[in-house]
């Protein structure tokens, strides 16, 4: 990958005395133009020789400046169509800015589209072999890493099946596995690990926690905002091409959620499928599953203890709310329910302007398997203050999956009775 070295001096962002940062990104601005009627035929062409294809001019980015110091973890959030992968697309050089420079202090390895630069038609011993060429590898180190790679990706069964007969979850393997034996410099990361399952998704994170270690730069765009609290020293916001924020993940981590869902009390559908509805008196701003330990957690074991958190913002006055966590299946289900009225005594009363955490802490006996959690905060008599139906997901891993919706701990016996004499 080329190197492109901006000159000082720089317009939108502050460079440090001393070492230049790994990315440079200054006043950057991308735009599309988009055509209202599109001709694809000759004829068409023929028989509307002089009109003119109107078109609408849209920015993906606009005036967009940060820098990231090597050895830097740096997320990347926004909602869909913030321009996020875009943004990546700049600076991997897959698309020209229309404005603005770009700097990159060393060799990069992207990982942006799930299977960009395979052959559907070869084999995987030849894509690998390939895809490490265009990566930057030399042919003798990427014949040298193919066994690396499958082993890694768990594919050594299946090194001579085209790639065509791949299911999406074997093709992110071989595409991970490959990027991760570059031992690039600089690495660029989209949201494409959500298609791996549970076991390879944490295999990978193992790969971040090591390569953090090792002081690799890494731009990691993502909608999971526990991944960006979990891996990334800061973080930036992008919102219709702008960059909004930038700063800690925690502190970027809830501004996405309140730009992702503010606007009192609209019914709608978030960007990642999620849909809300209420009265706005108070909203949920996070939430998230912790571990035995407290530690934030995307994946969880069974049989051990853990705990979802809510932190609930109160905008207007709230007289004894309800609080509200299900547990959802990929099927719909709610496997699990817990609501605050269970106890006894009333929640209390709040005012404007306080934060509240609800918490929920149980054994682990849910089956194998991803789940949603959806939240809602009611009024004595269910009136809607804050529902939130998929705000997020979780893995659940196990050894082994029956095929219930829990998988309660229990004994088995077997007891001969006899032999039957004879049948009536």
């Amino acid at each position: 990958m080329r190197q492109r070295r901006a000159k000082l001096p720089f317009s939108g962002v502050t460079v440090p005395a001393g070492k230049a940062p790994a990315v440079l990104v200054d006043c950057v601005t991308k735009r599309f133009d988009v055509p209202h009627e599109r001709r694809h035929t000759l004829k068409e062409r023929a028989v509307h020789p002089f009109s003119r294809n109107s078109v609408t001019r849209f920015e993906a980015l606009r005036d967009v400046s940060f820098a990231v110091e090597h050895g830097e973890f740096f997320g990347i959030v926004g909602r869909n169509g913030s321009g996020k992968s875009s943004l990546l697309k700049c600076l991997a050089g897959i698309y020209r800015t229309d404005g603005g420079r770009i700097y990159m202090d060393g060799r990069i390895s992207t990982f942006i589209e799930l299977g960009v630069g395979f052959n559907p038609d070869l084999a995987a011993r030849d894509n690998v072999v390939m895809n490490g060429i265009m990566l930057g590898l030399t042919p003798r180190e990427a014949r040298e890493r193919f066994d690396a790679v499958v082993e890694f990706a768990e594919l050594e069964e299946f090194v001579d099946l085209k790639l065509k007969n791949y299911s999406s979850g074997m093709h992110v393997r071989l595409a991970f596995s490959v990027m991760i034996q570059v031992e690039a410099d600089i690495l660029l990361v989209d949201e494409v690990l959500a298609v791996g399952d549970a076991a390879f998704q944490q295999k990978c994170f193992d790969v971040f926690f090591r390569m953090r270690d090792q002081g690799r730069t890494i731009l990691f765009v993502t909608h999971d905002m526990s991944a960006v609290q979990r891996f990334c020293h800061r973080a930036m916001l992008l919102e219709r091409g702008e960059l909004i924020e930038i700063g800690g993940p925690r502190e970027v981590a809830d501004r996405y959620l309140e730009l992702n869902f503010e606007g009192g009390g609209a019914t709608g559908e978030g960007a990642d499928g999620s849909s809300r509805a209420g009265d706005g008196a108070a909203r949920v701003l996070d939430v998230w599953m912790e571990d035995e330990h407290g530690v934030r957690q995307p994946a969880l074991p069974q049989g051990r203890p853990c705990t979802l958190r809510a932190t609930v913002r109160v905008d207007r006055a709230l007289e004894d709310p309800i609080f509200r966590a299900a547990f959802v299946n990929p099927q719909r289900q709610n496997v699990f329910v817990a609501s605050s009225a269970v106890r006894e005594e009333p929640s209390g009363s709040f005012a404007a302007g306080e934060t509240v955490q609800f918490a929920v802490a149980f054994e682990n006996v849910l089956a194998p398997g991803r789940y949603s959690v959806s939240t809602l905060v009611s009024r004595r008599g269910e009136q809607i203050v804050d529902r939130w139906e998929g705000i997020f997901s979780f893995v659940v891993s196990g050894a082994r999956a029956e095929g219930g919706l829990v998988d309660l701990a229990y004994d088995v016996s077997l007891a001969r009775l006899g032999t039957a004499v004879g049948r009536s």
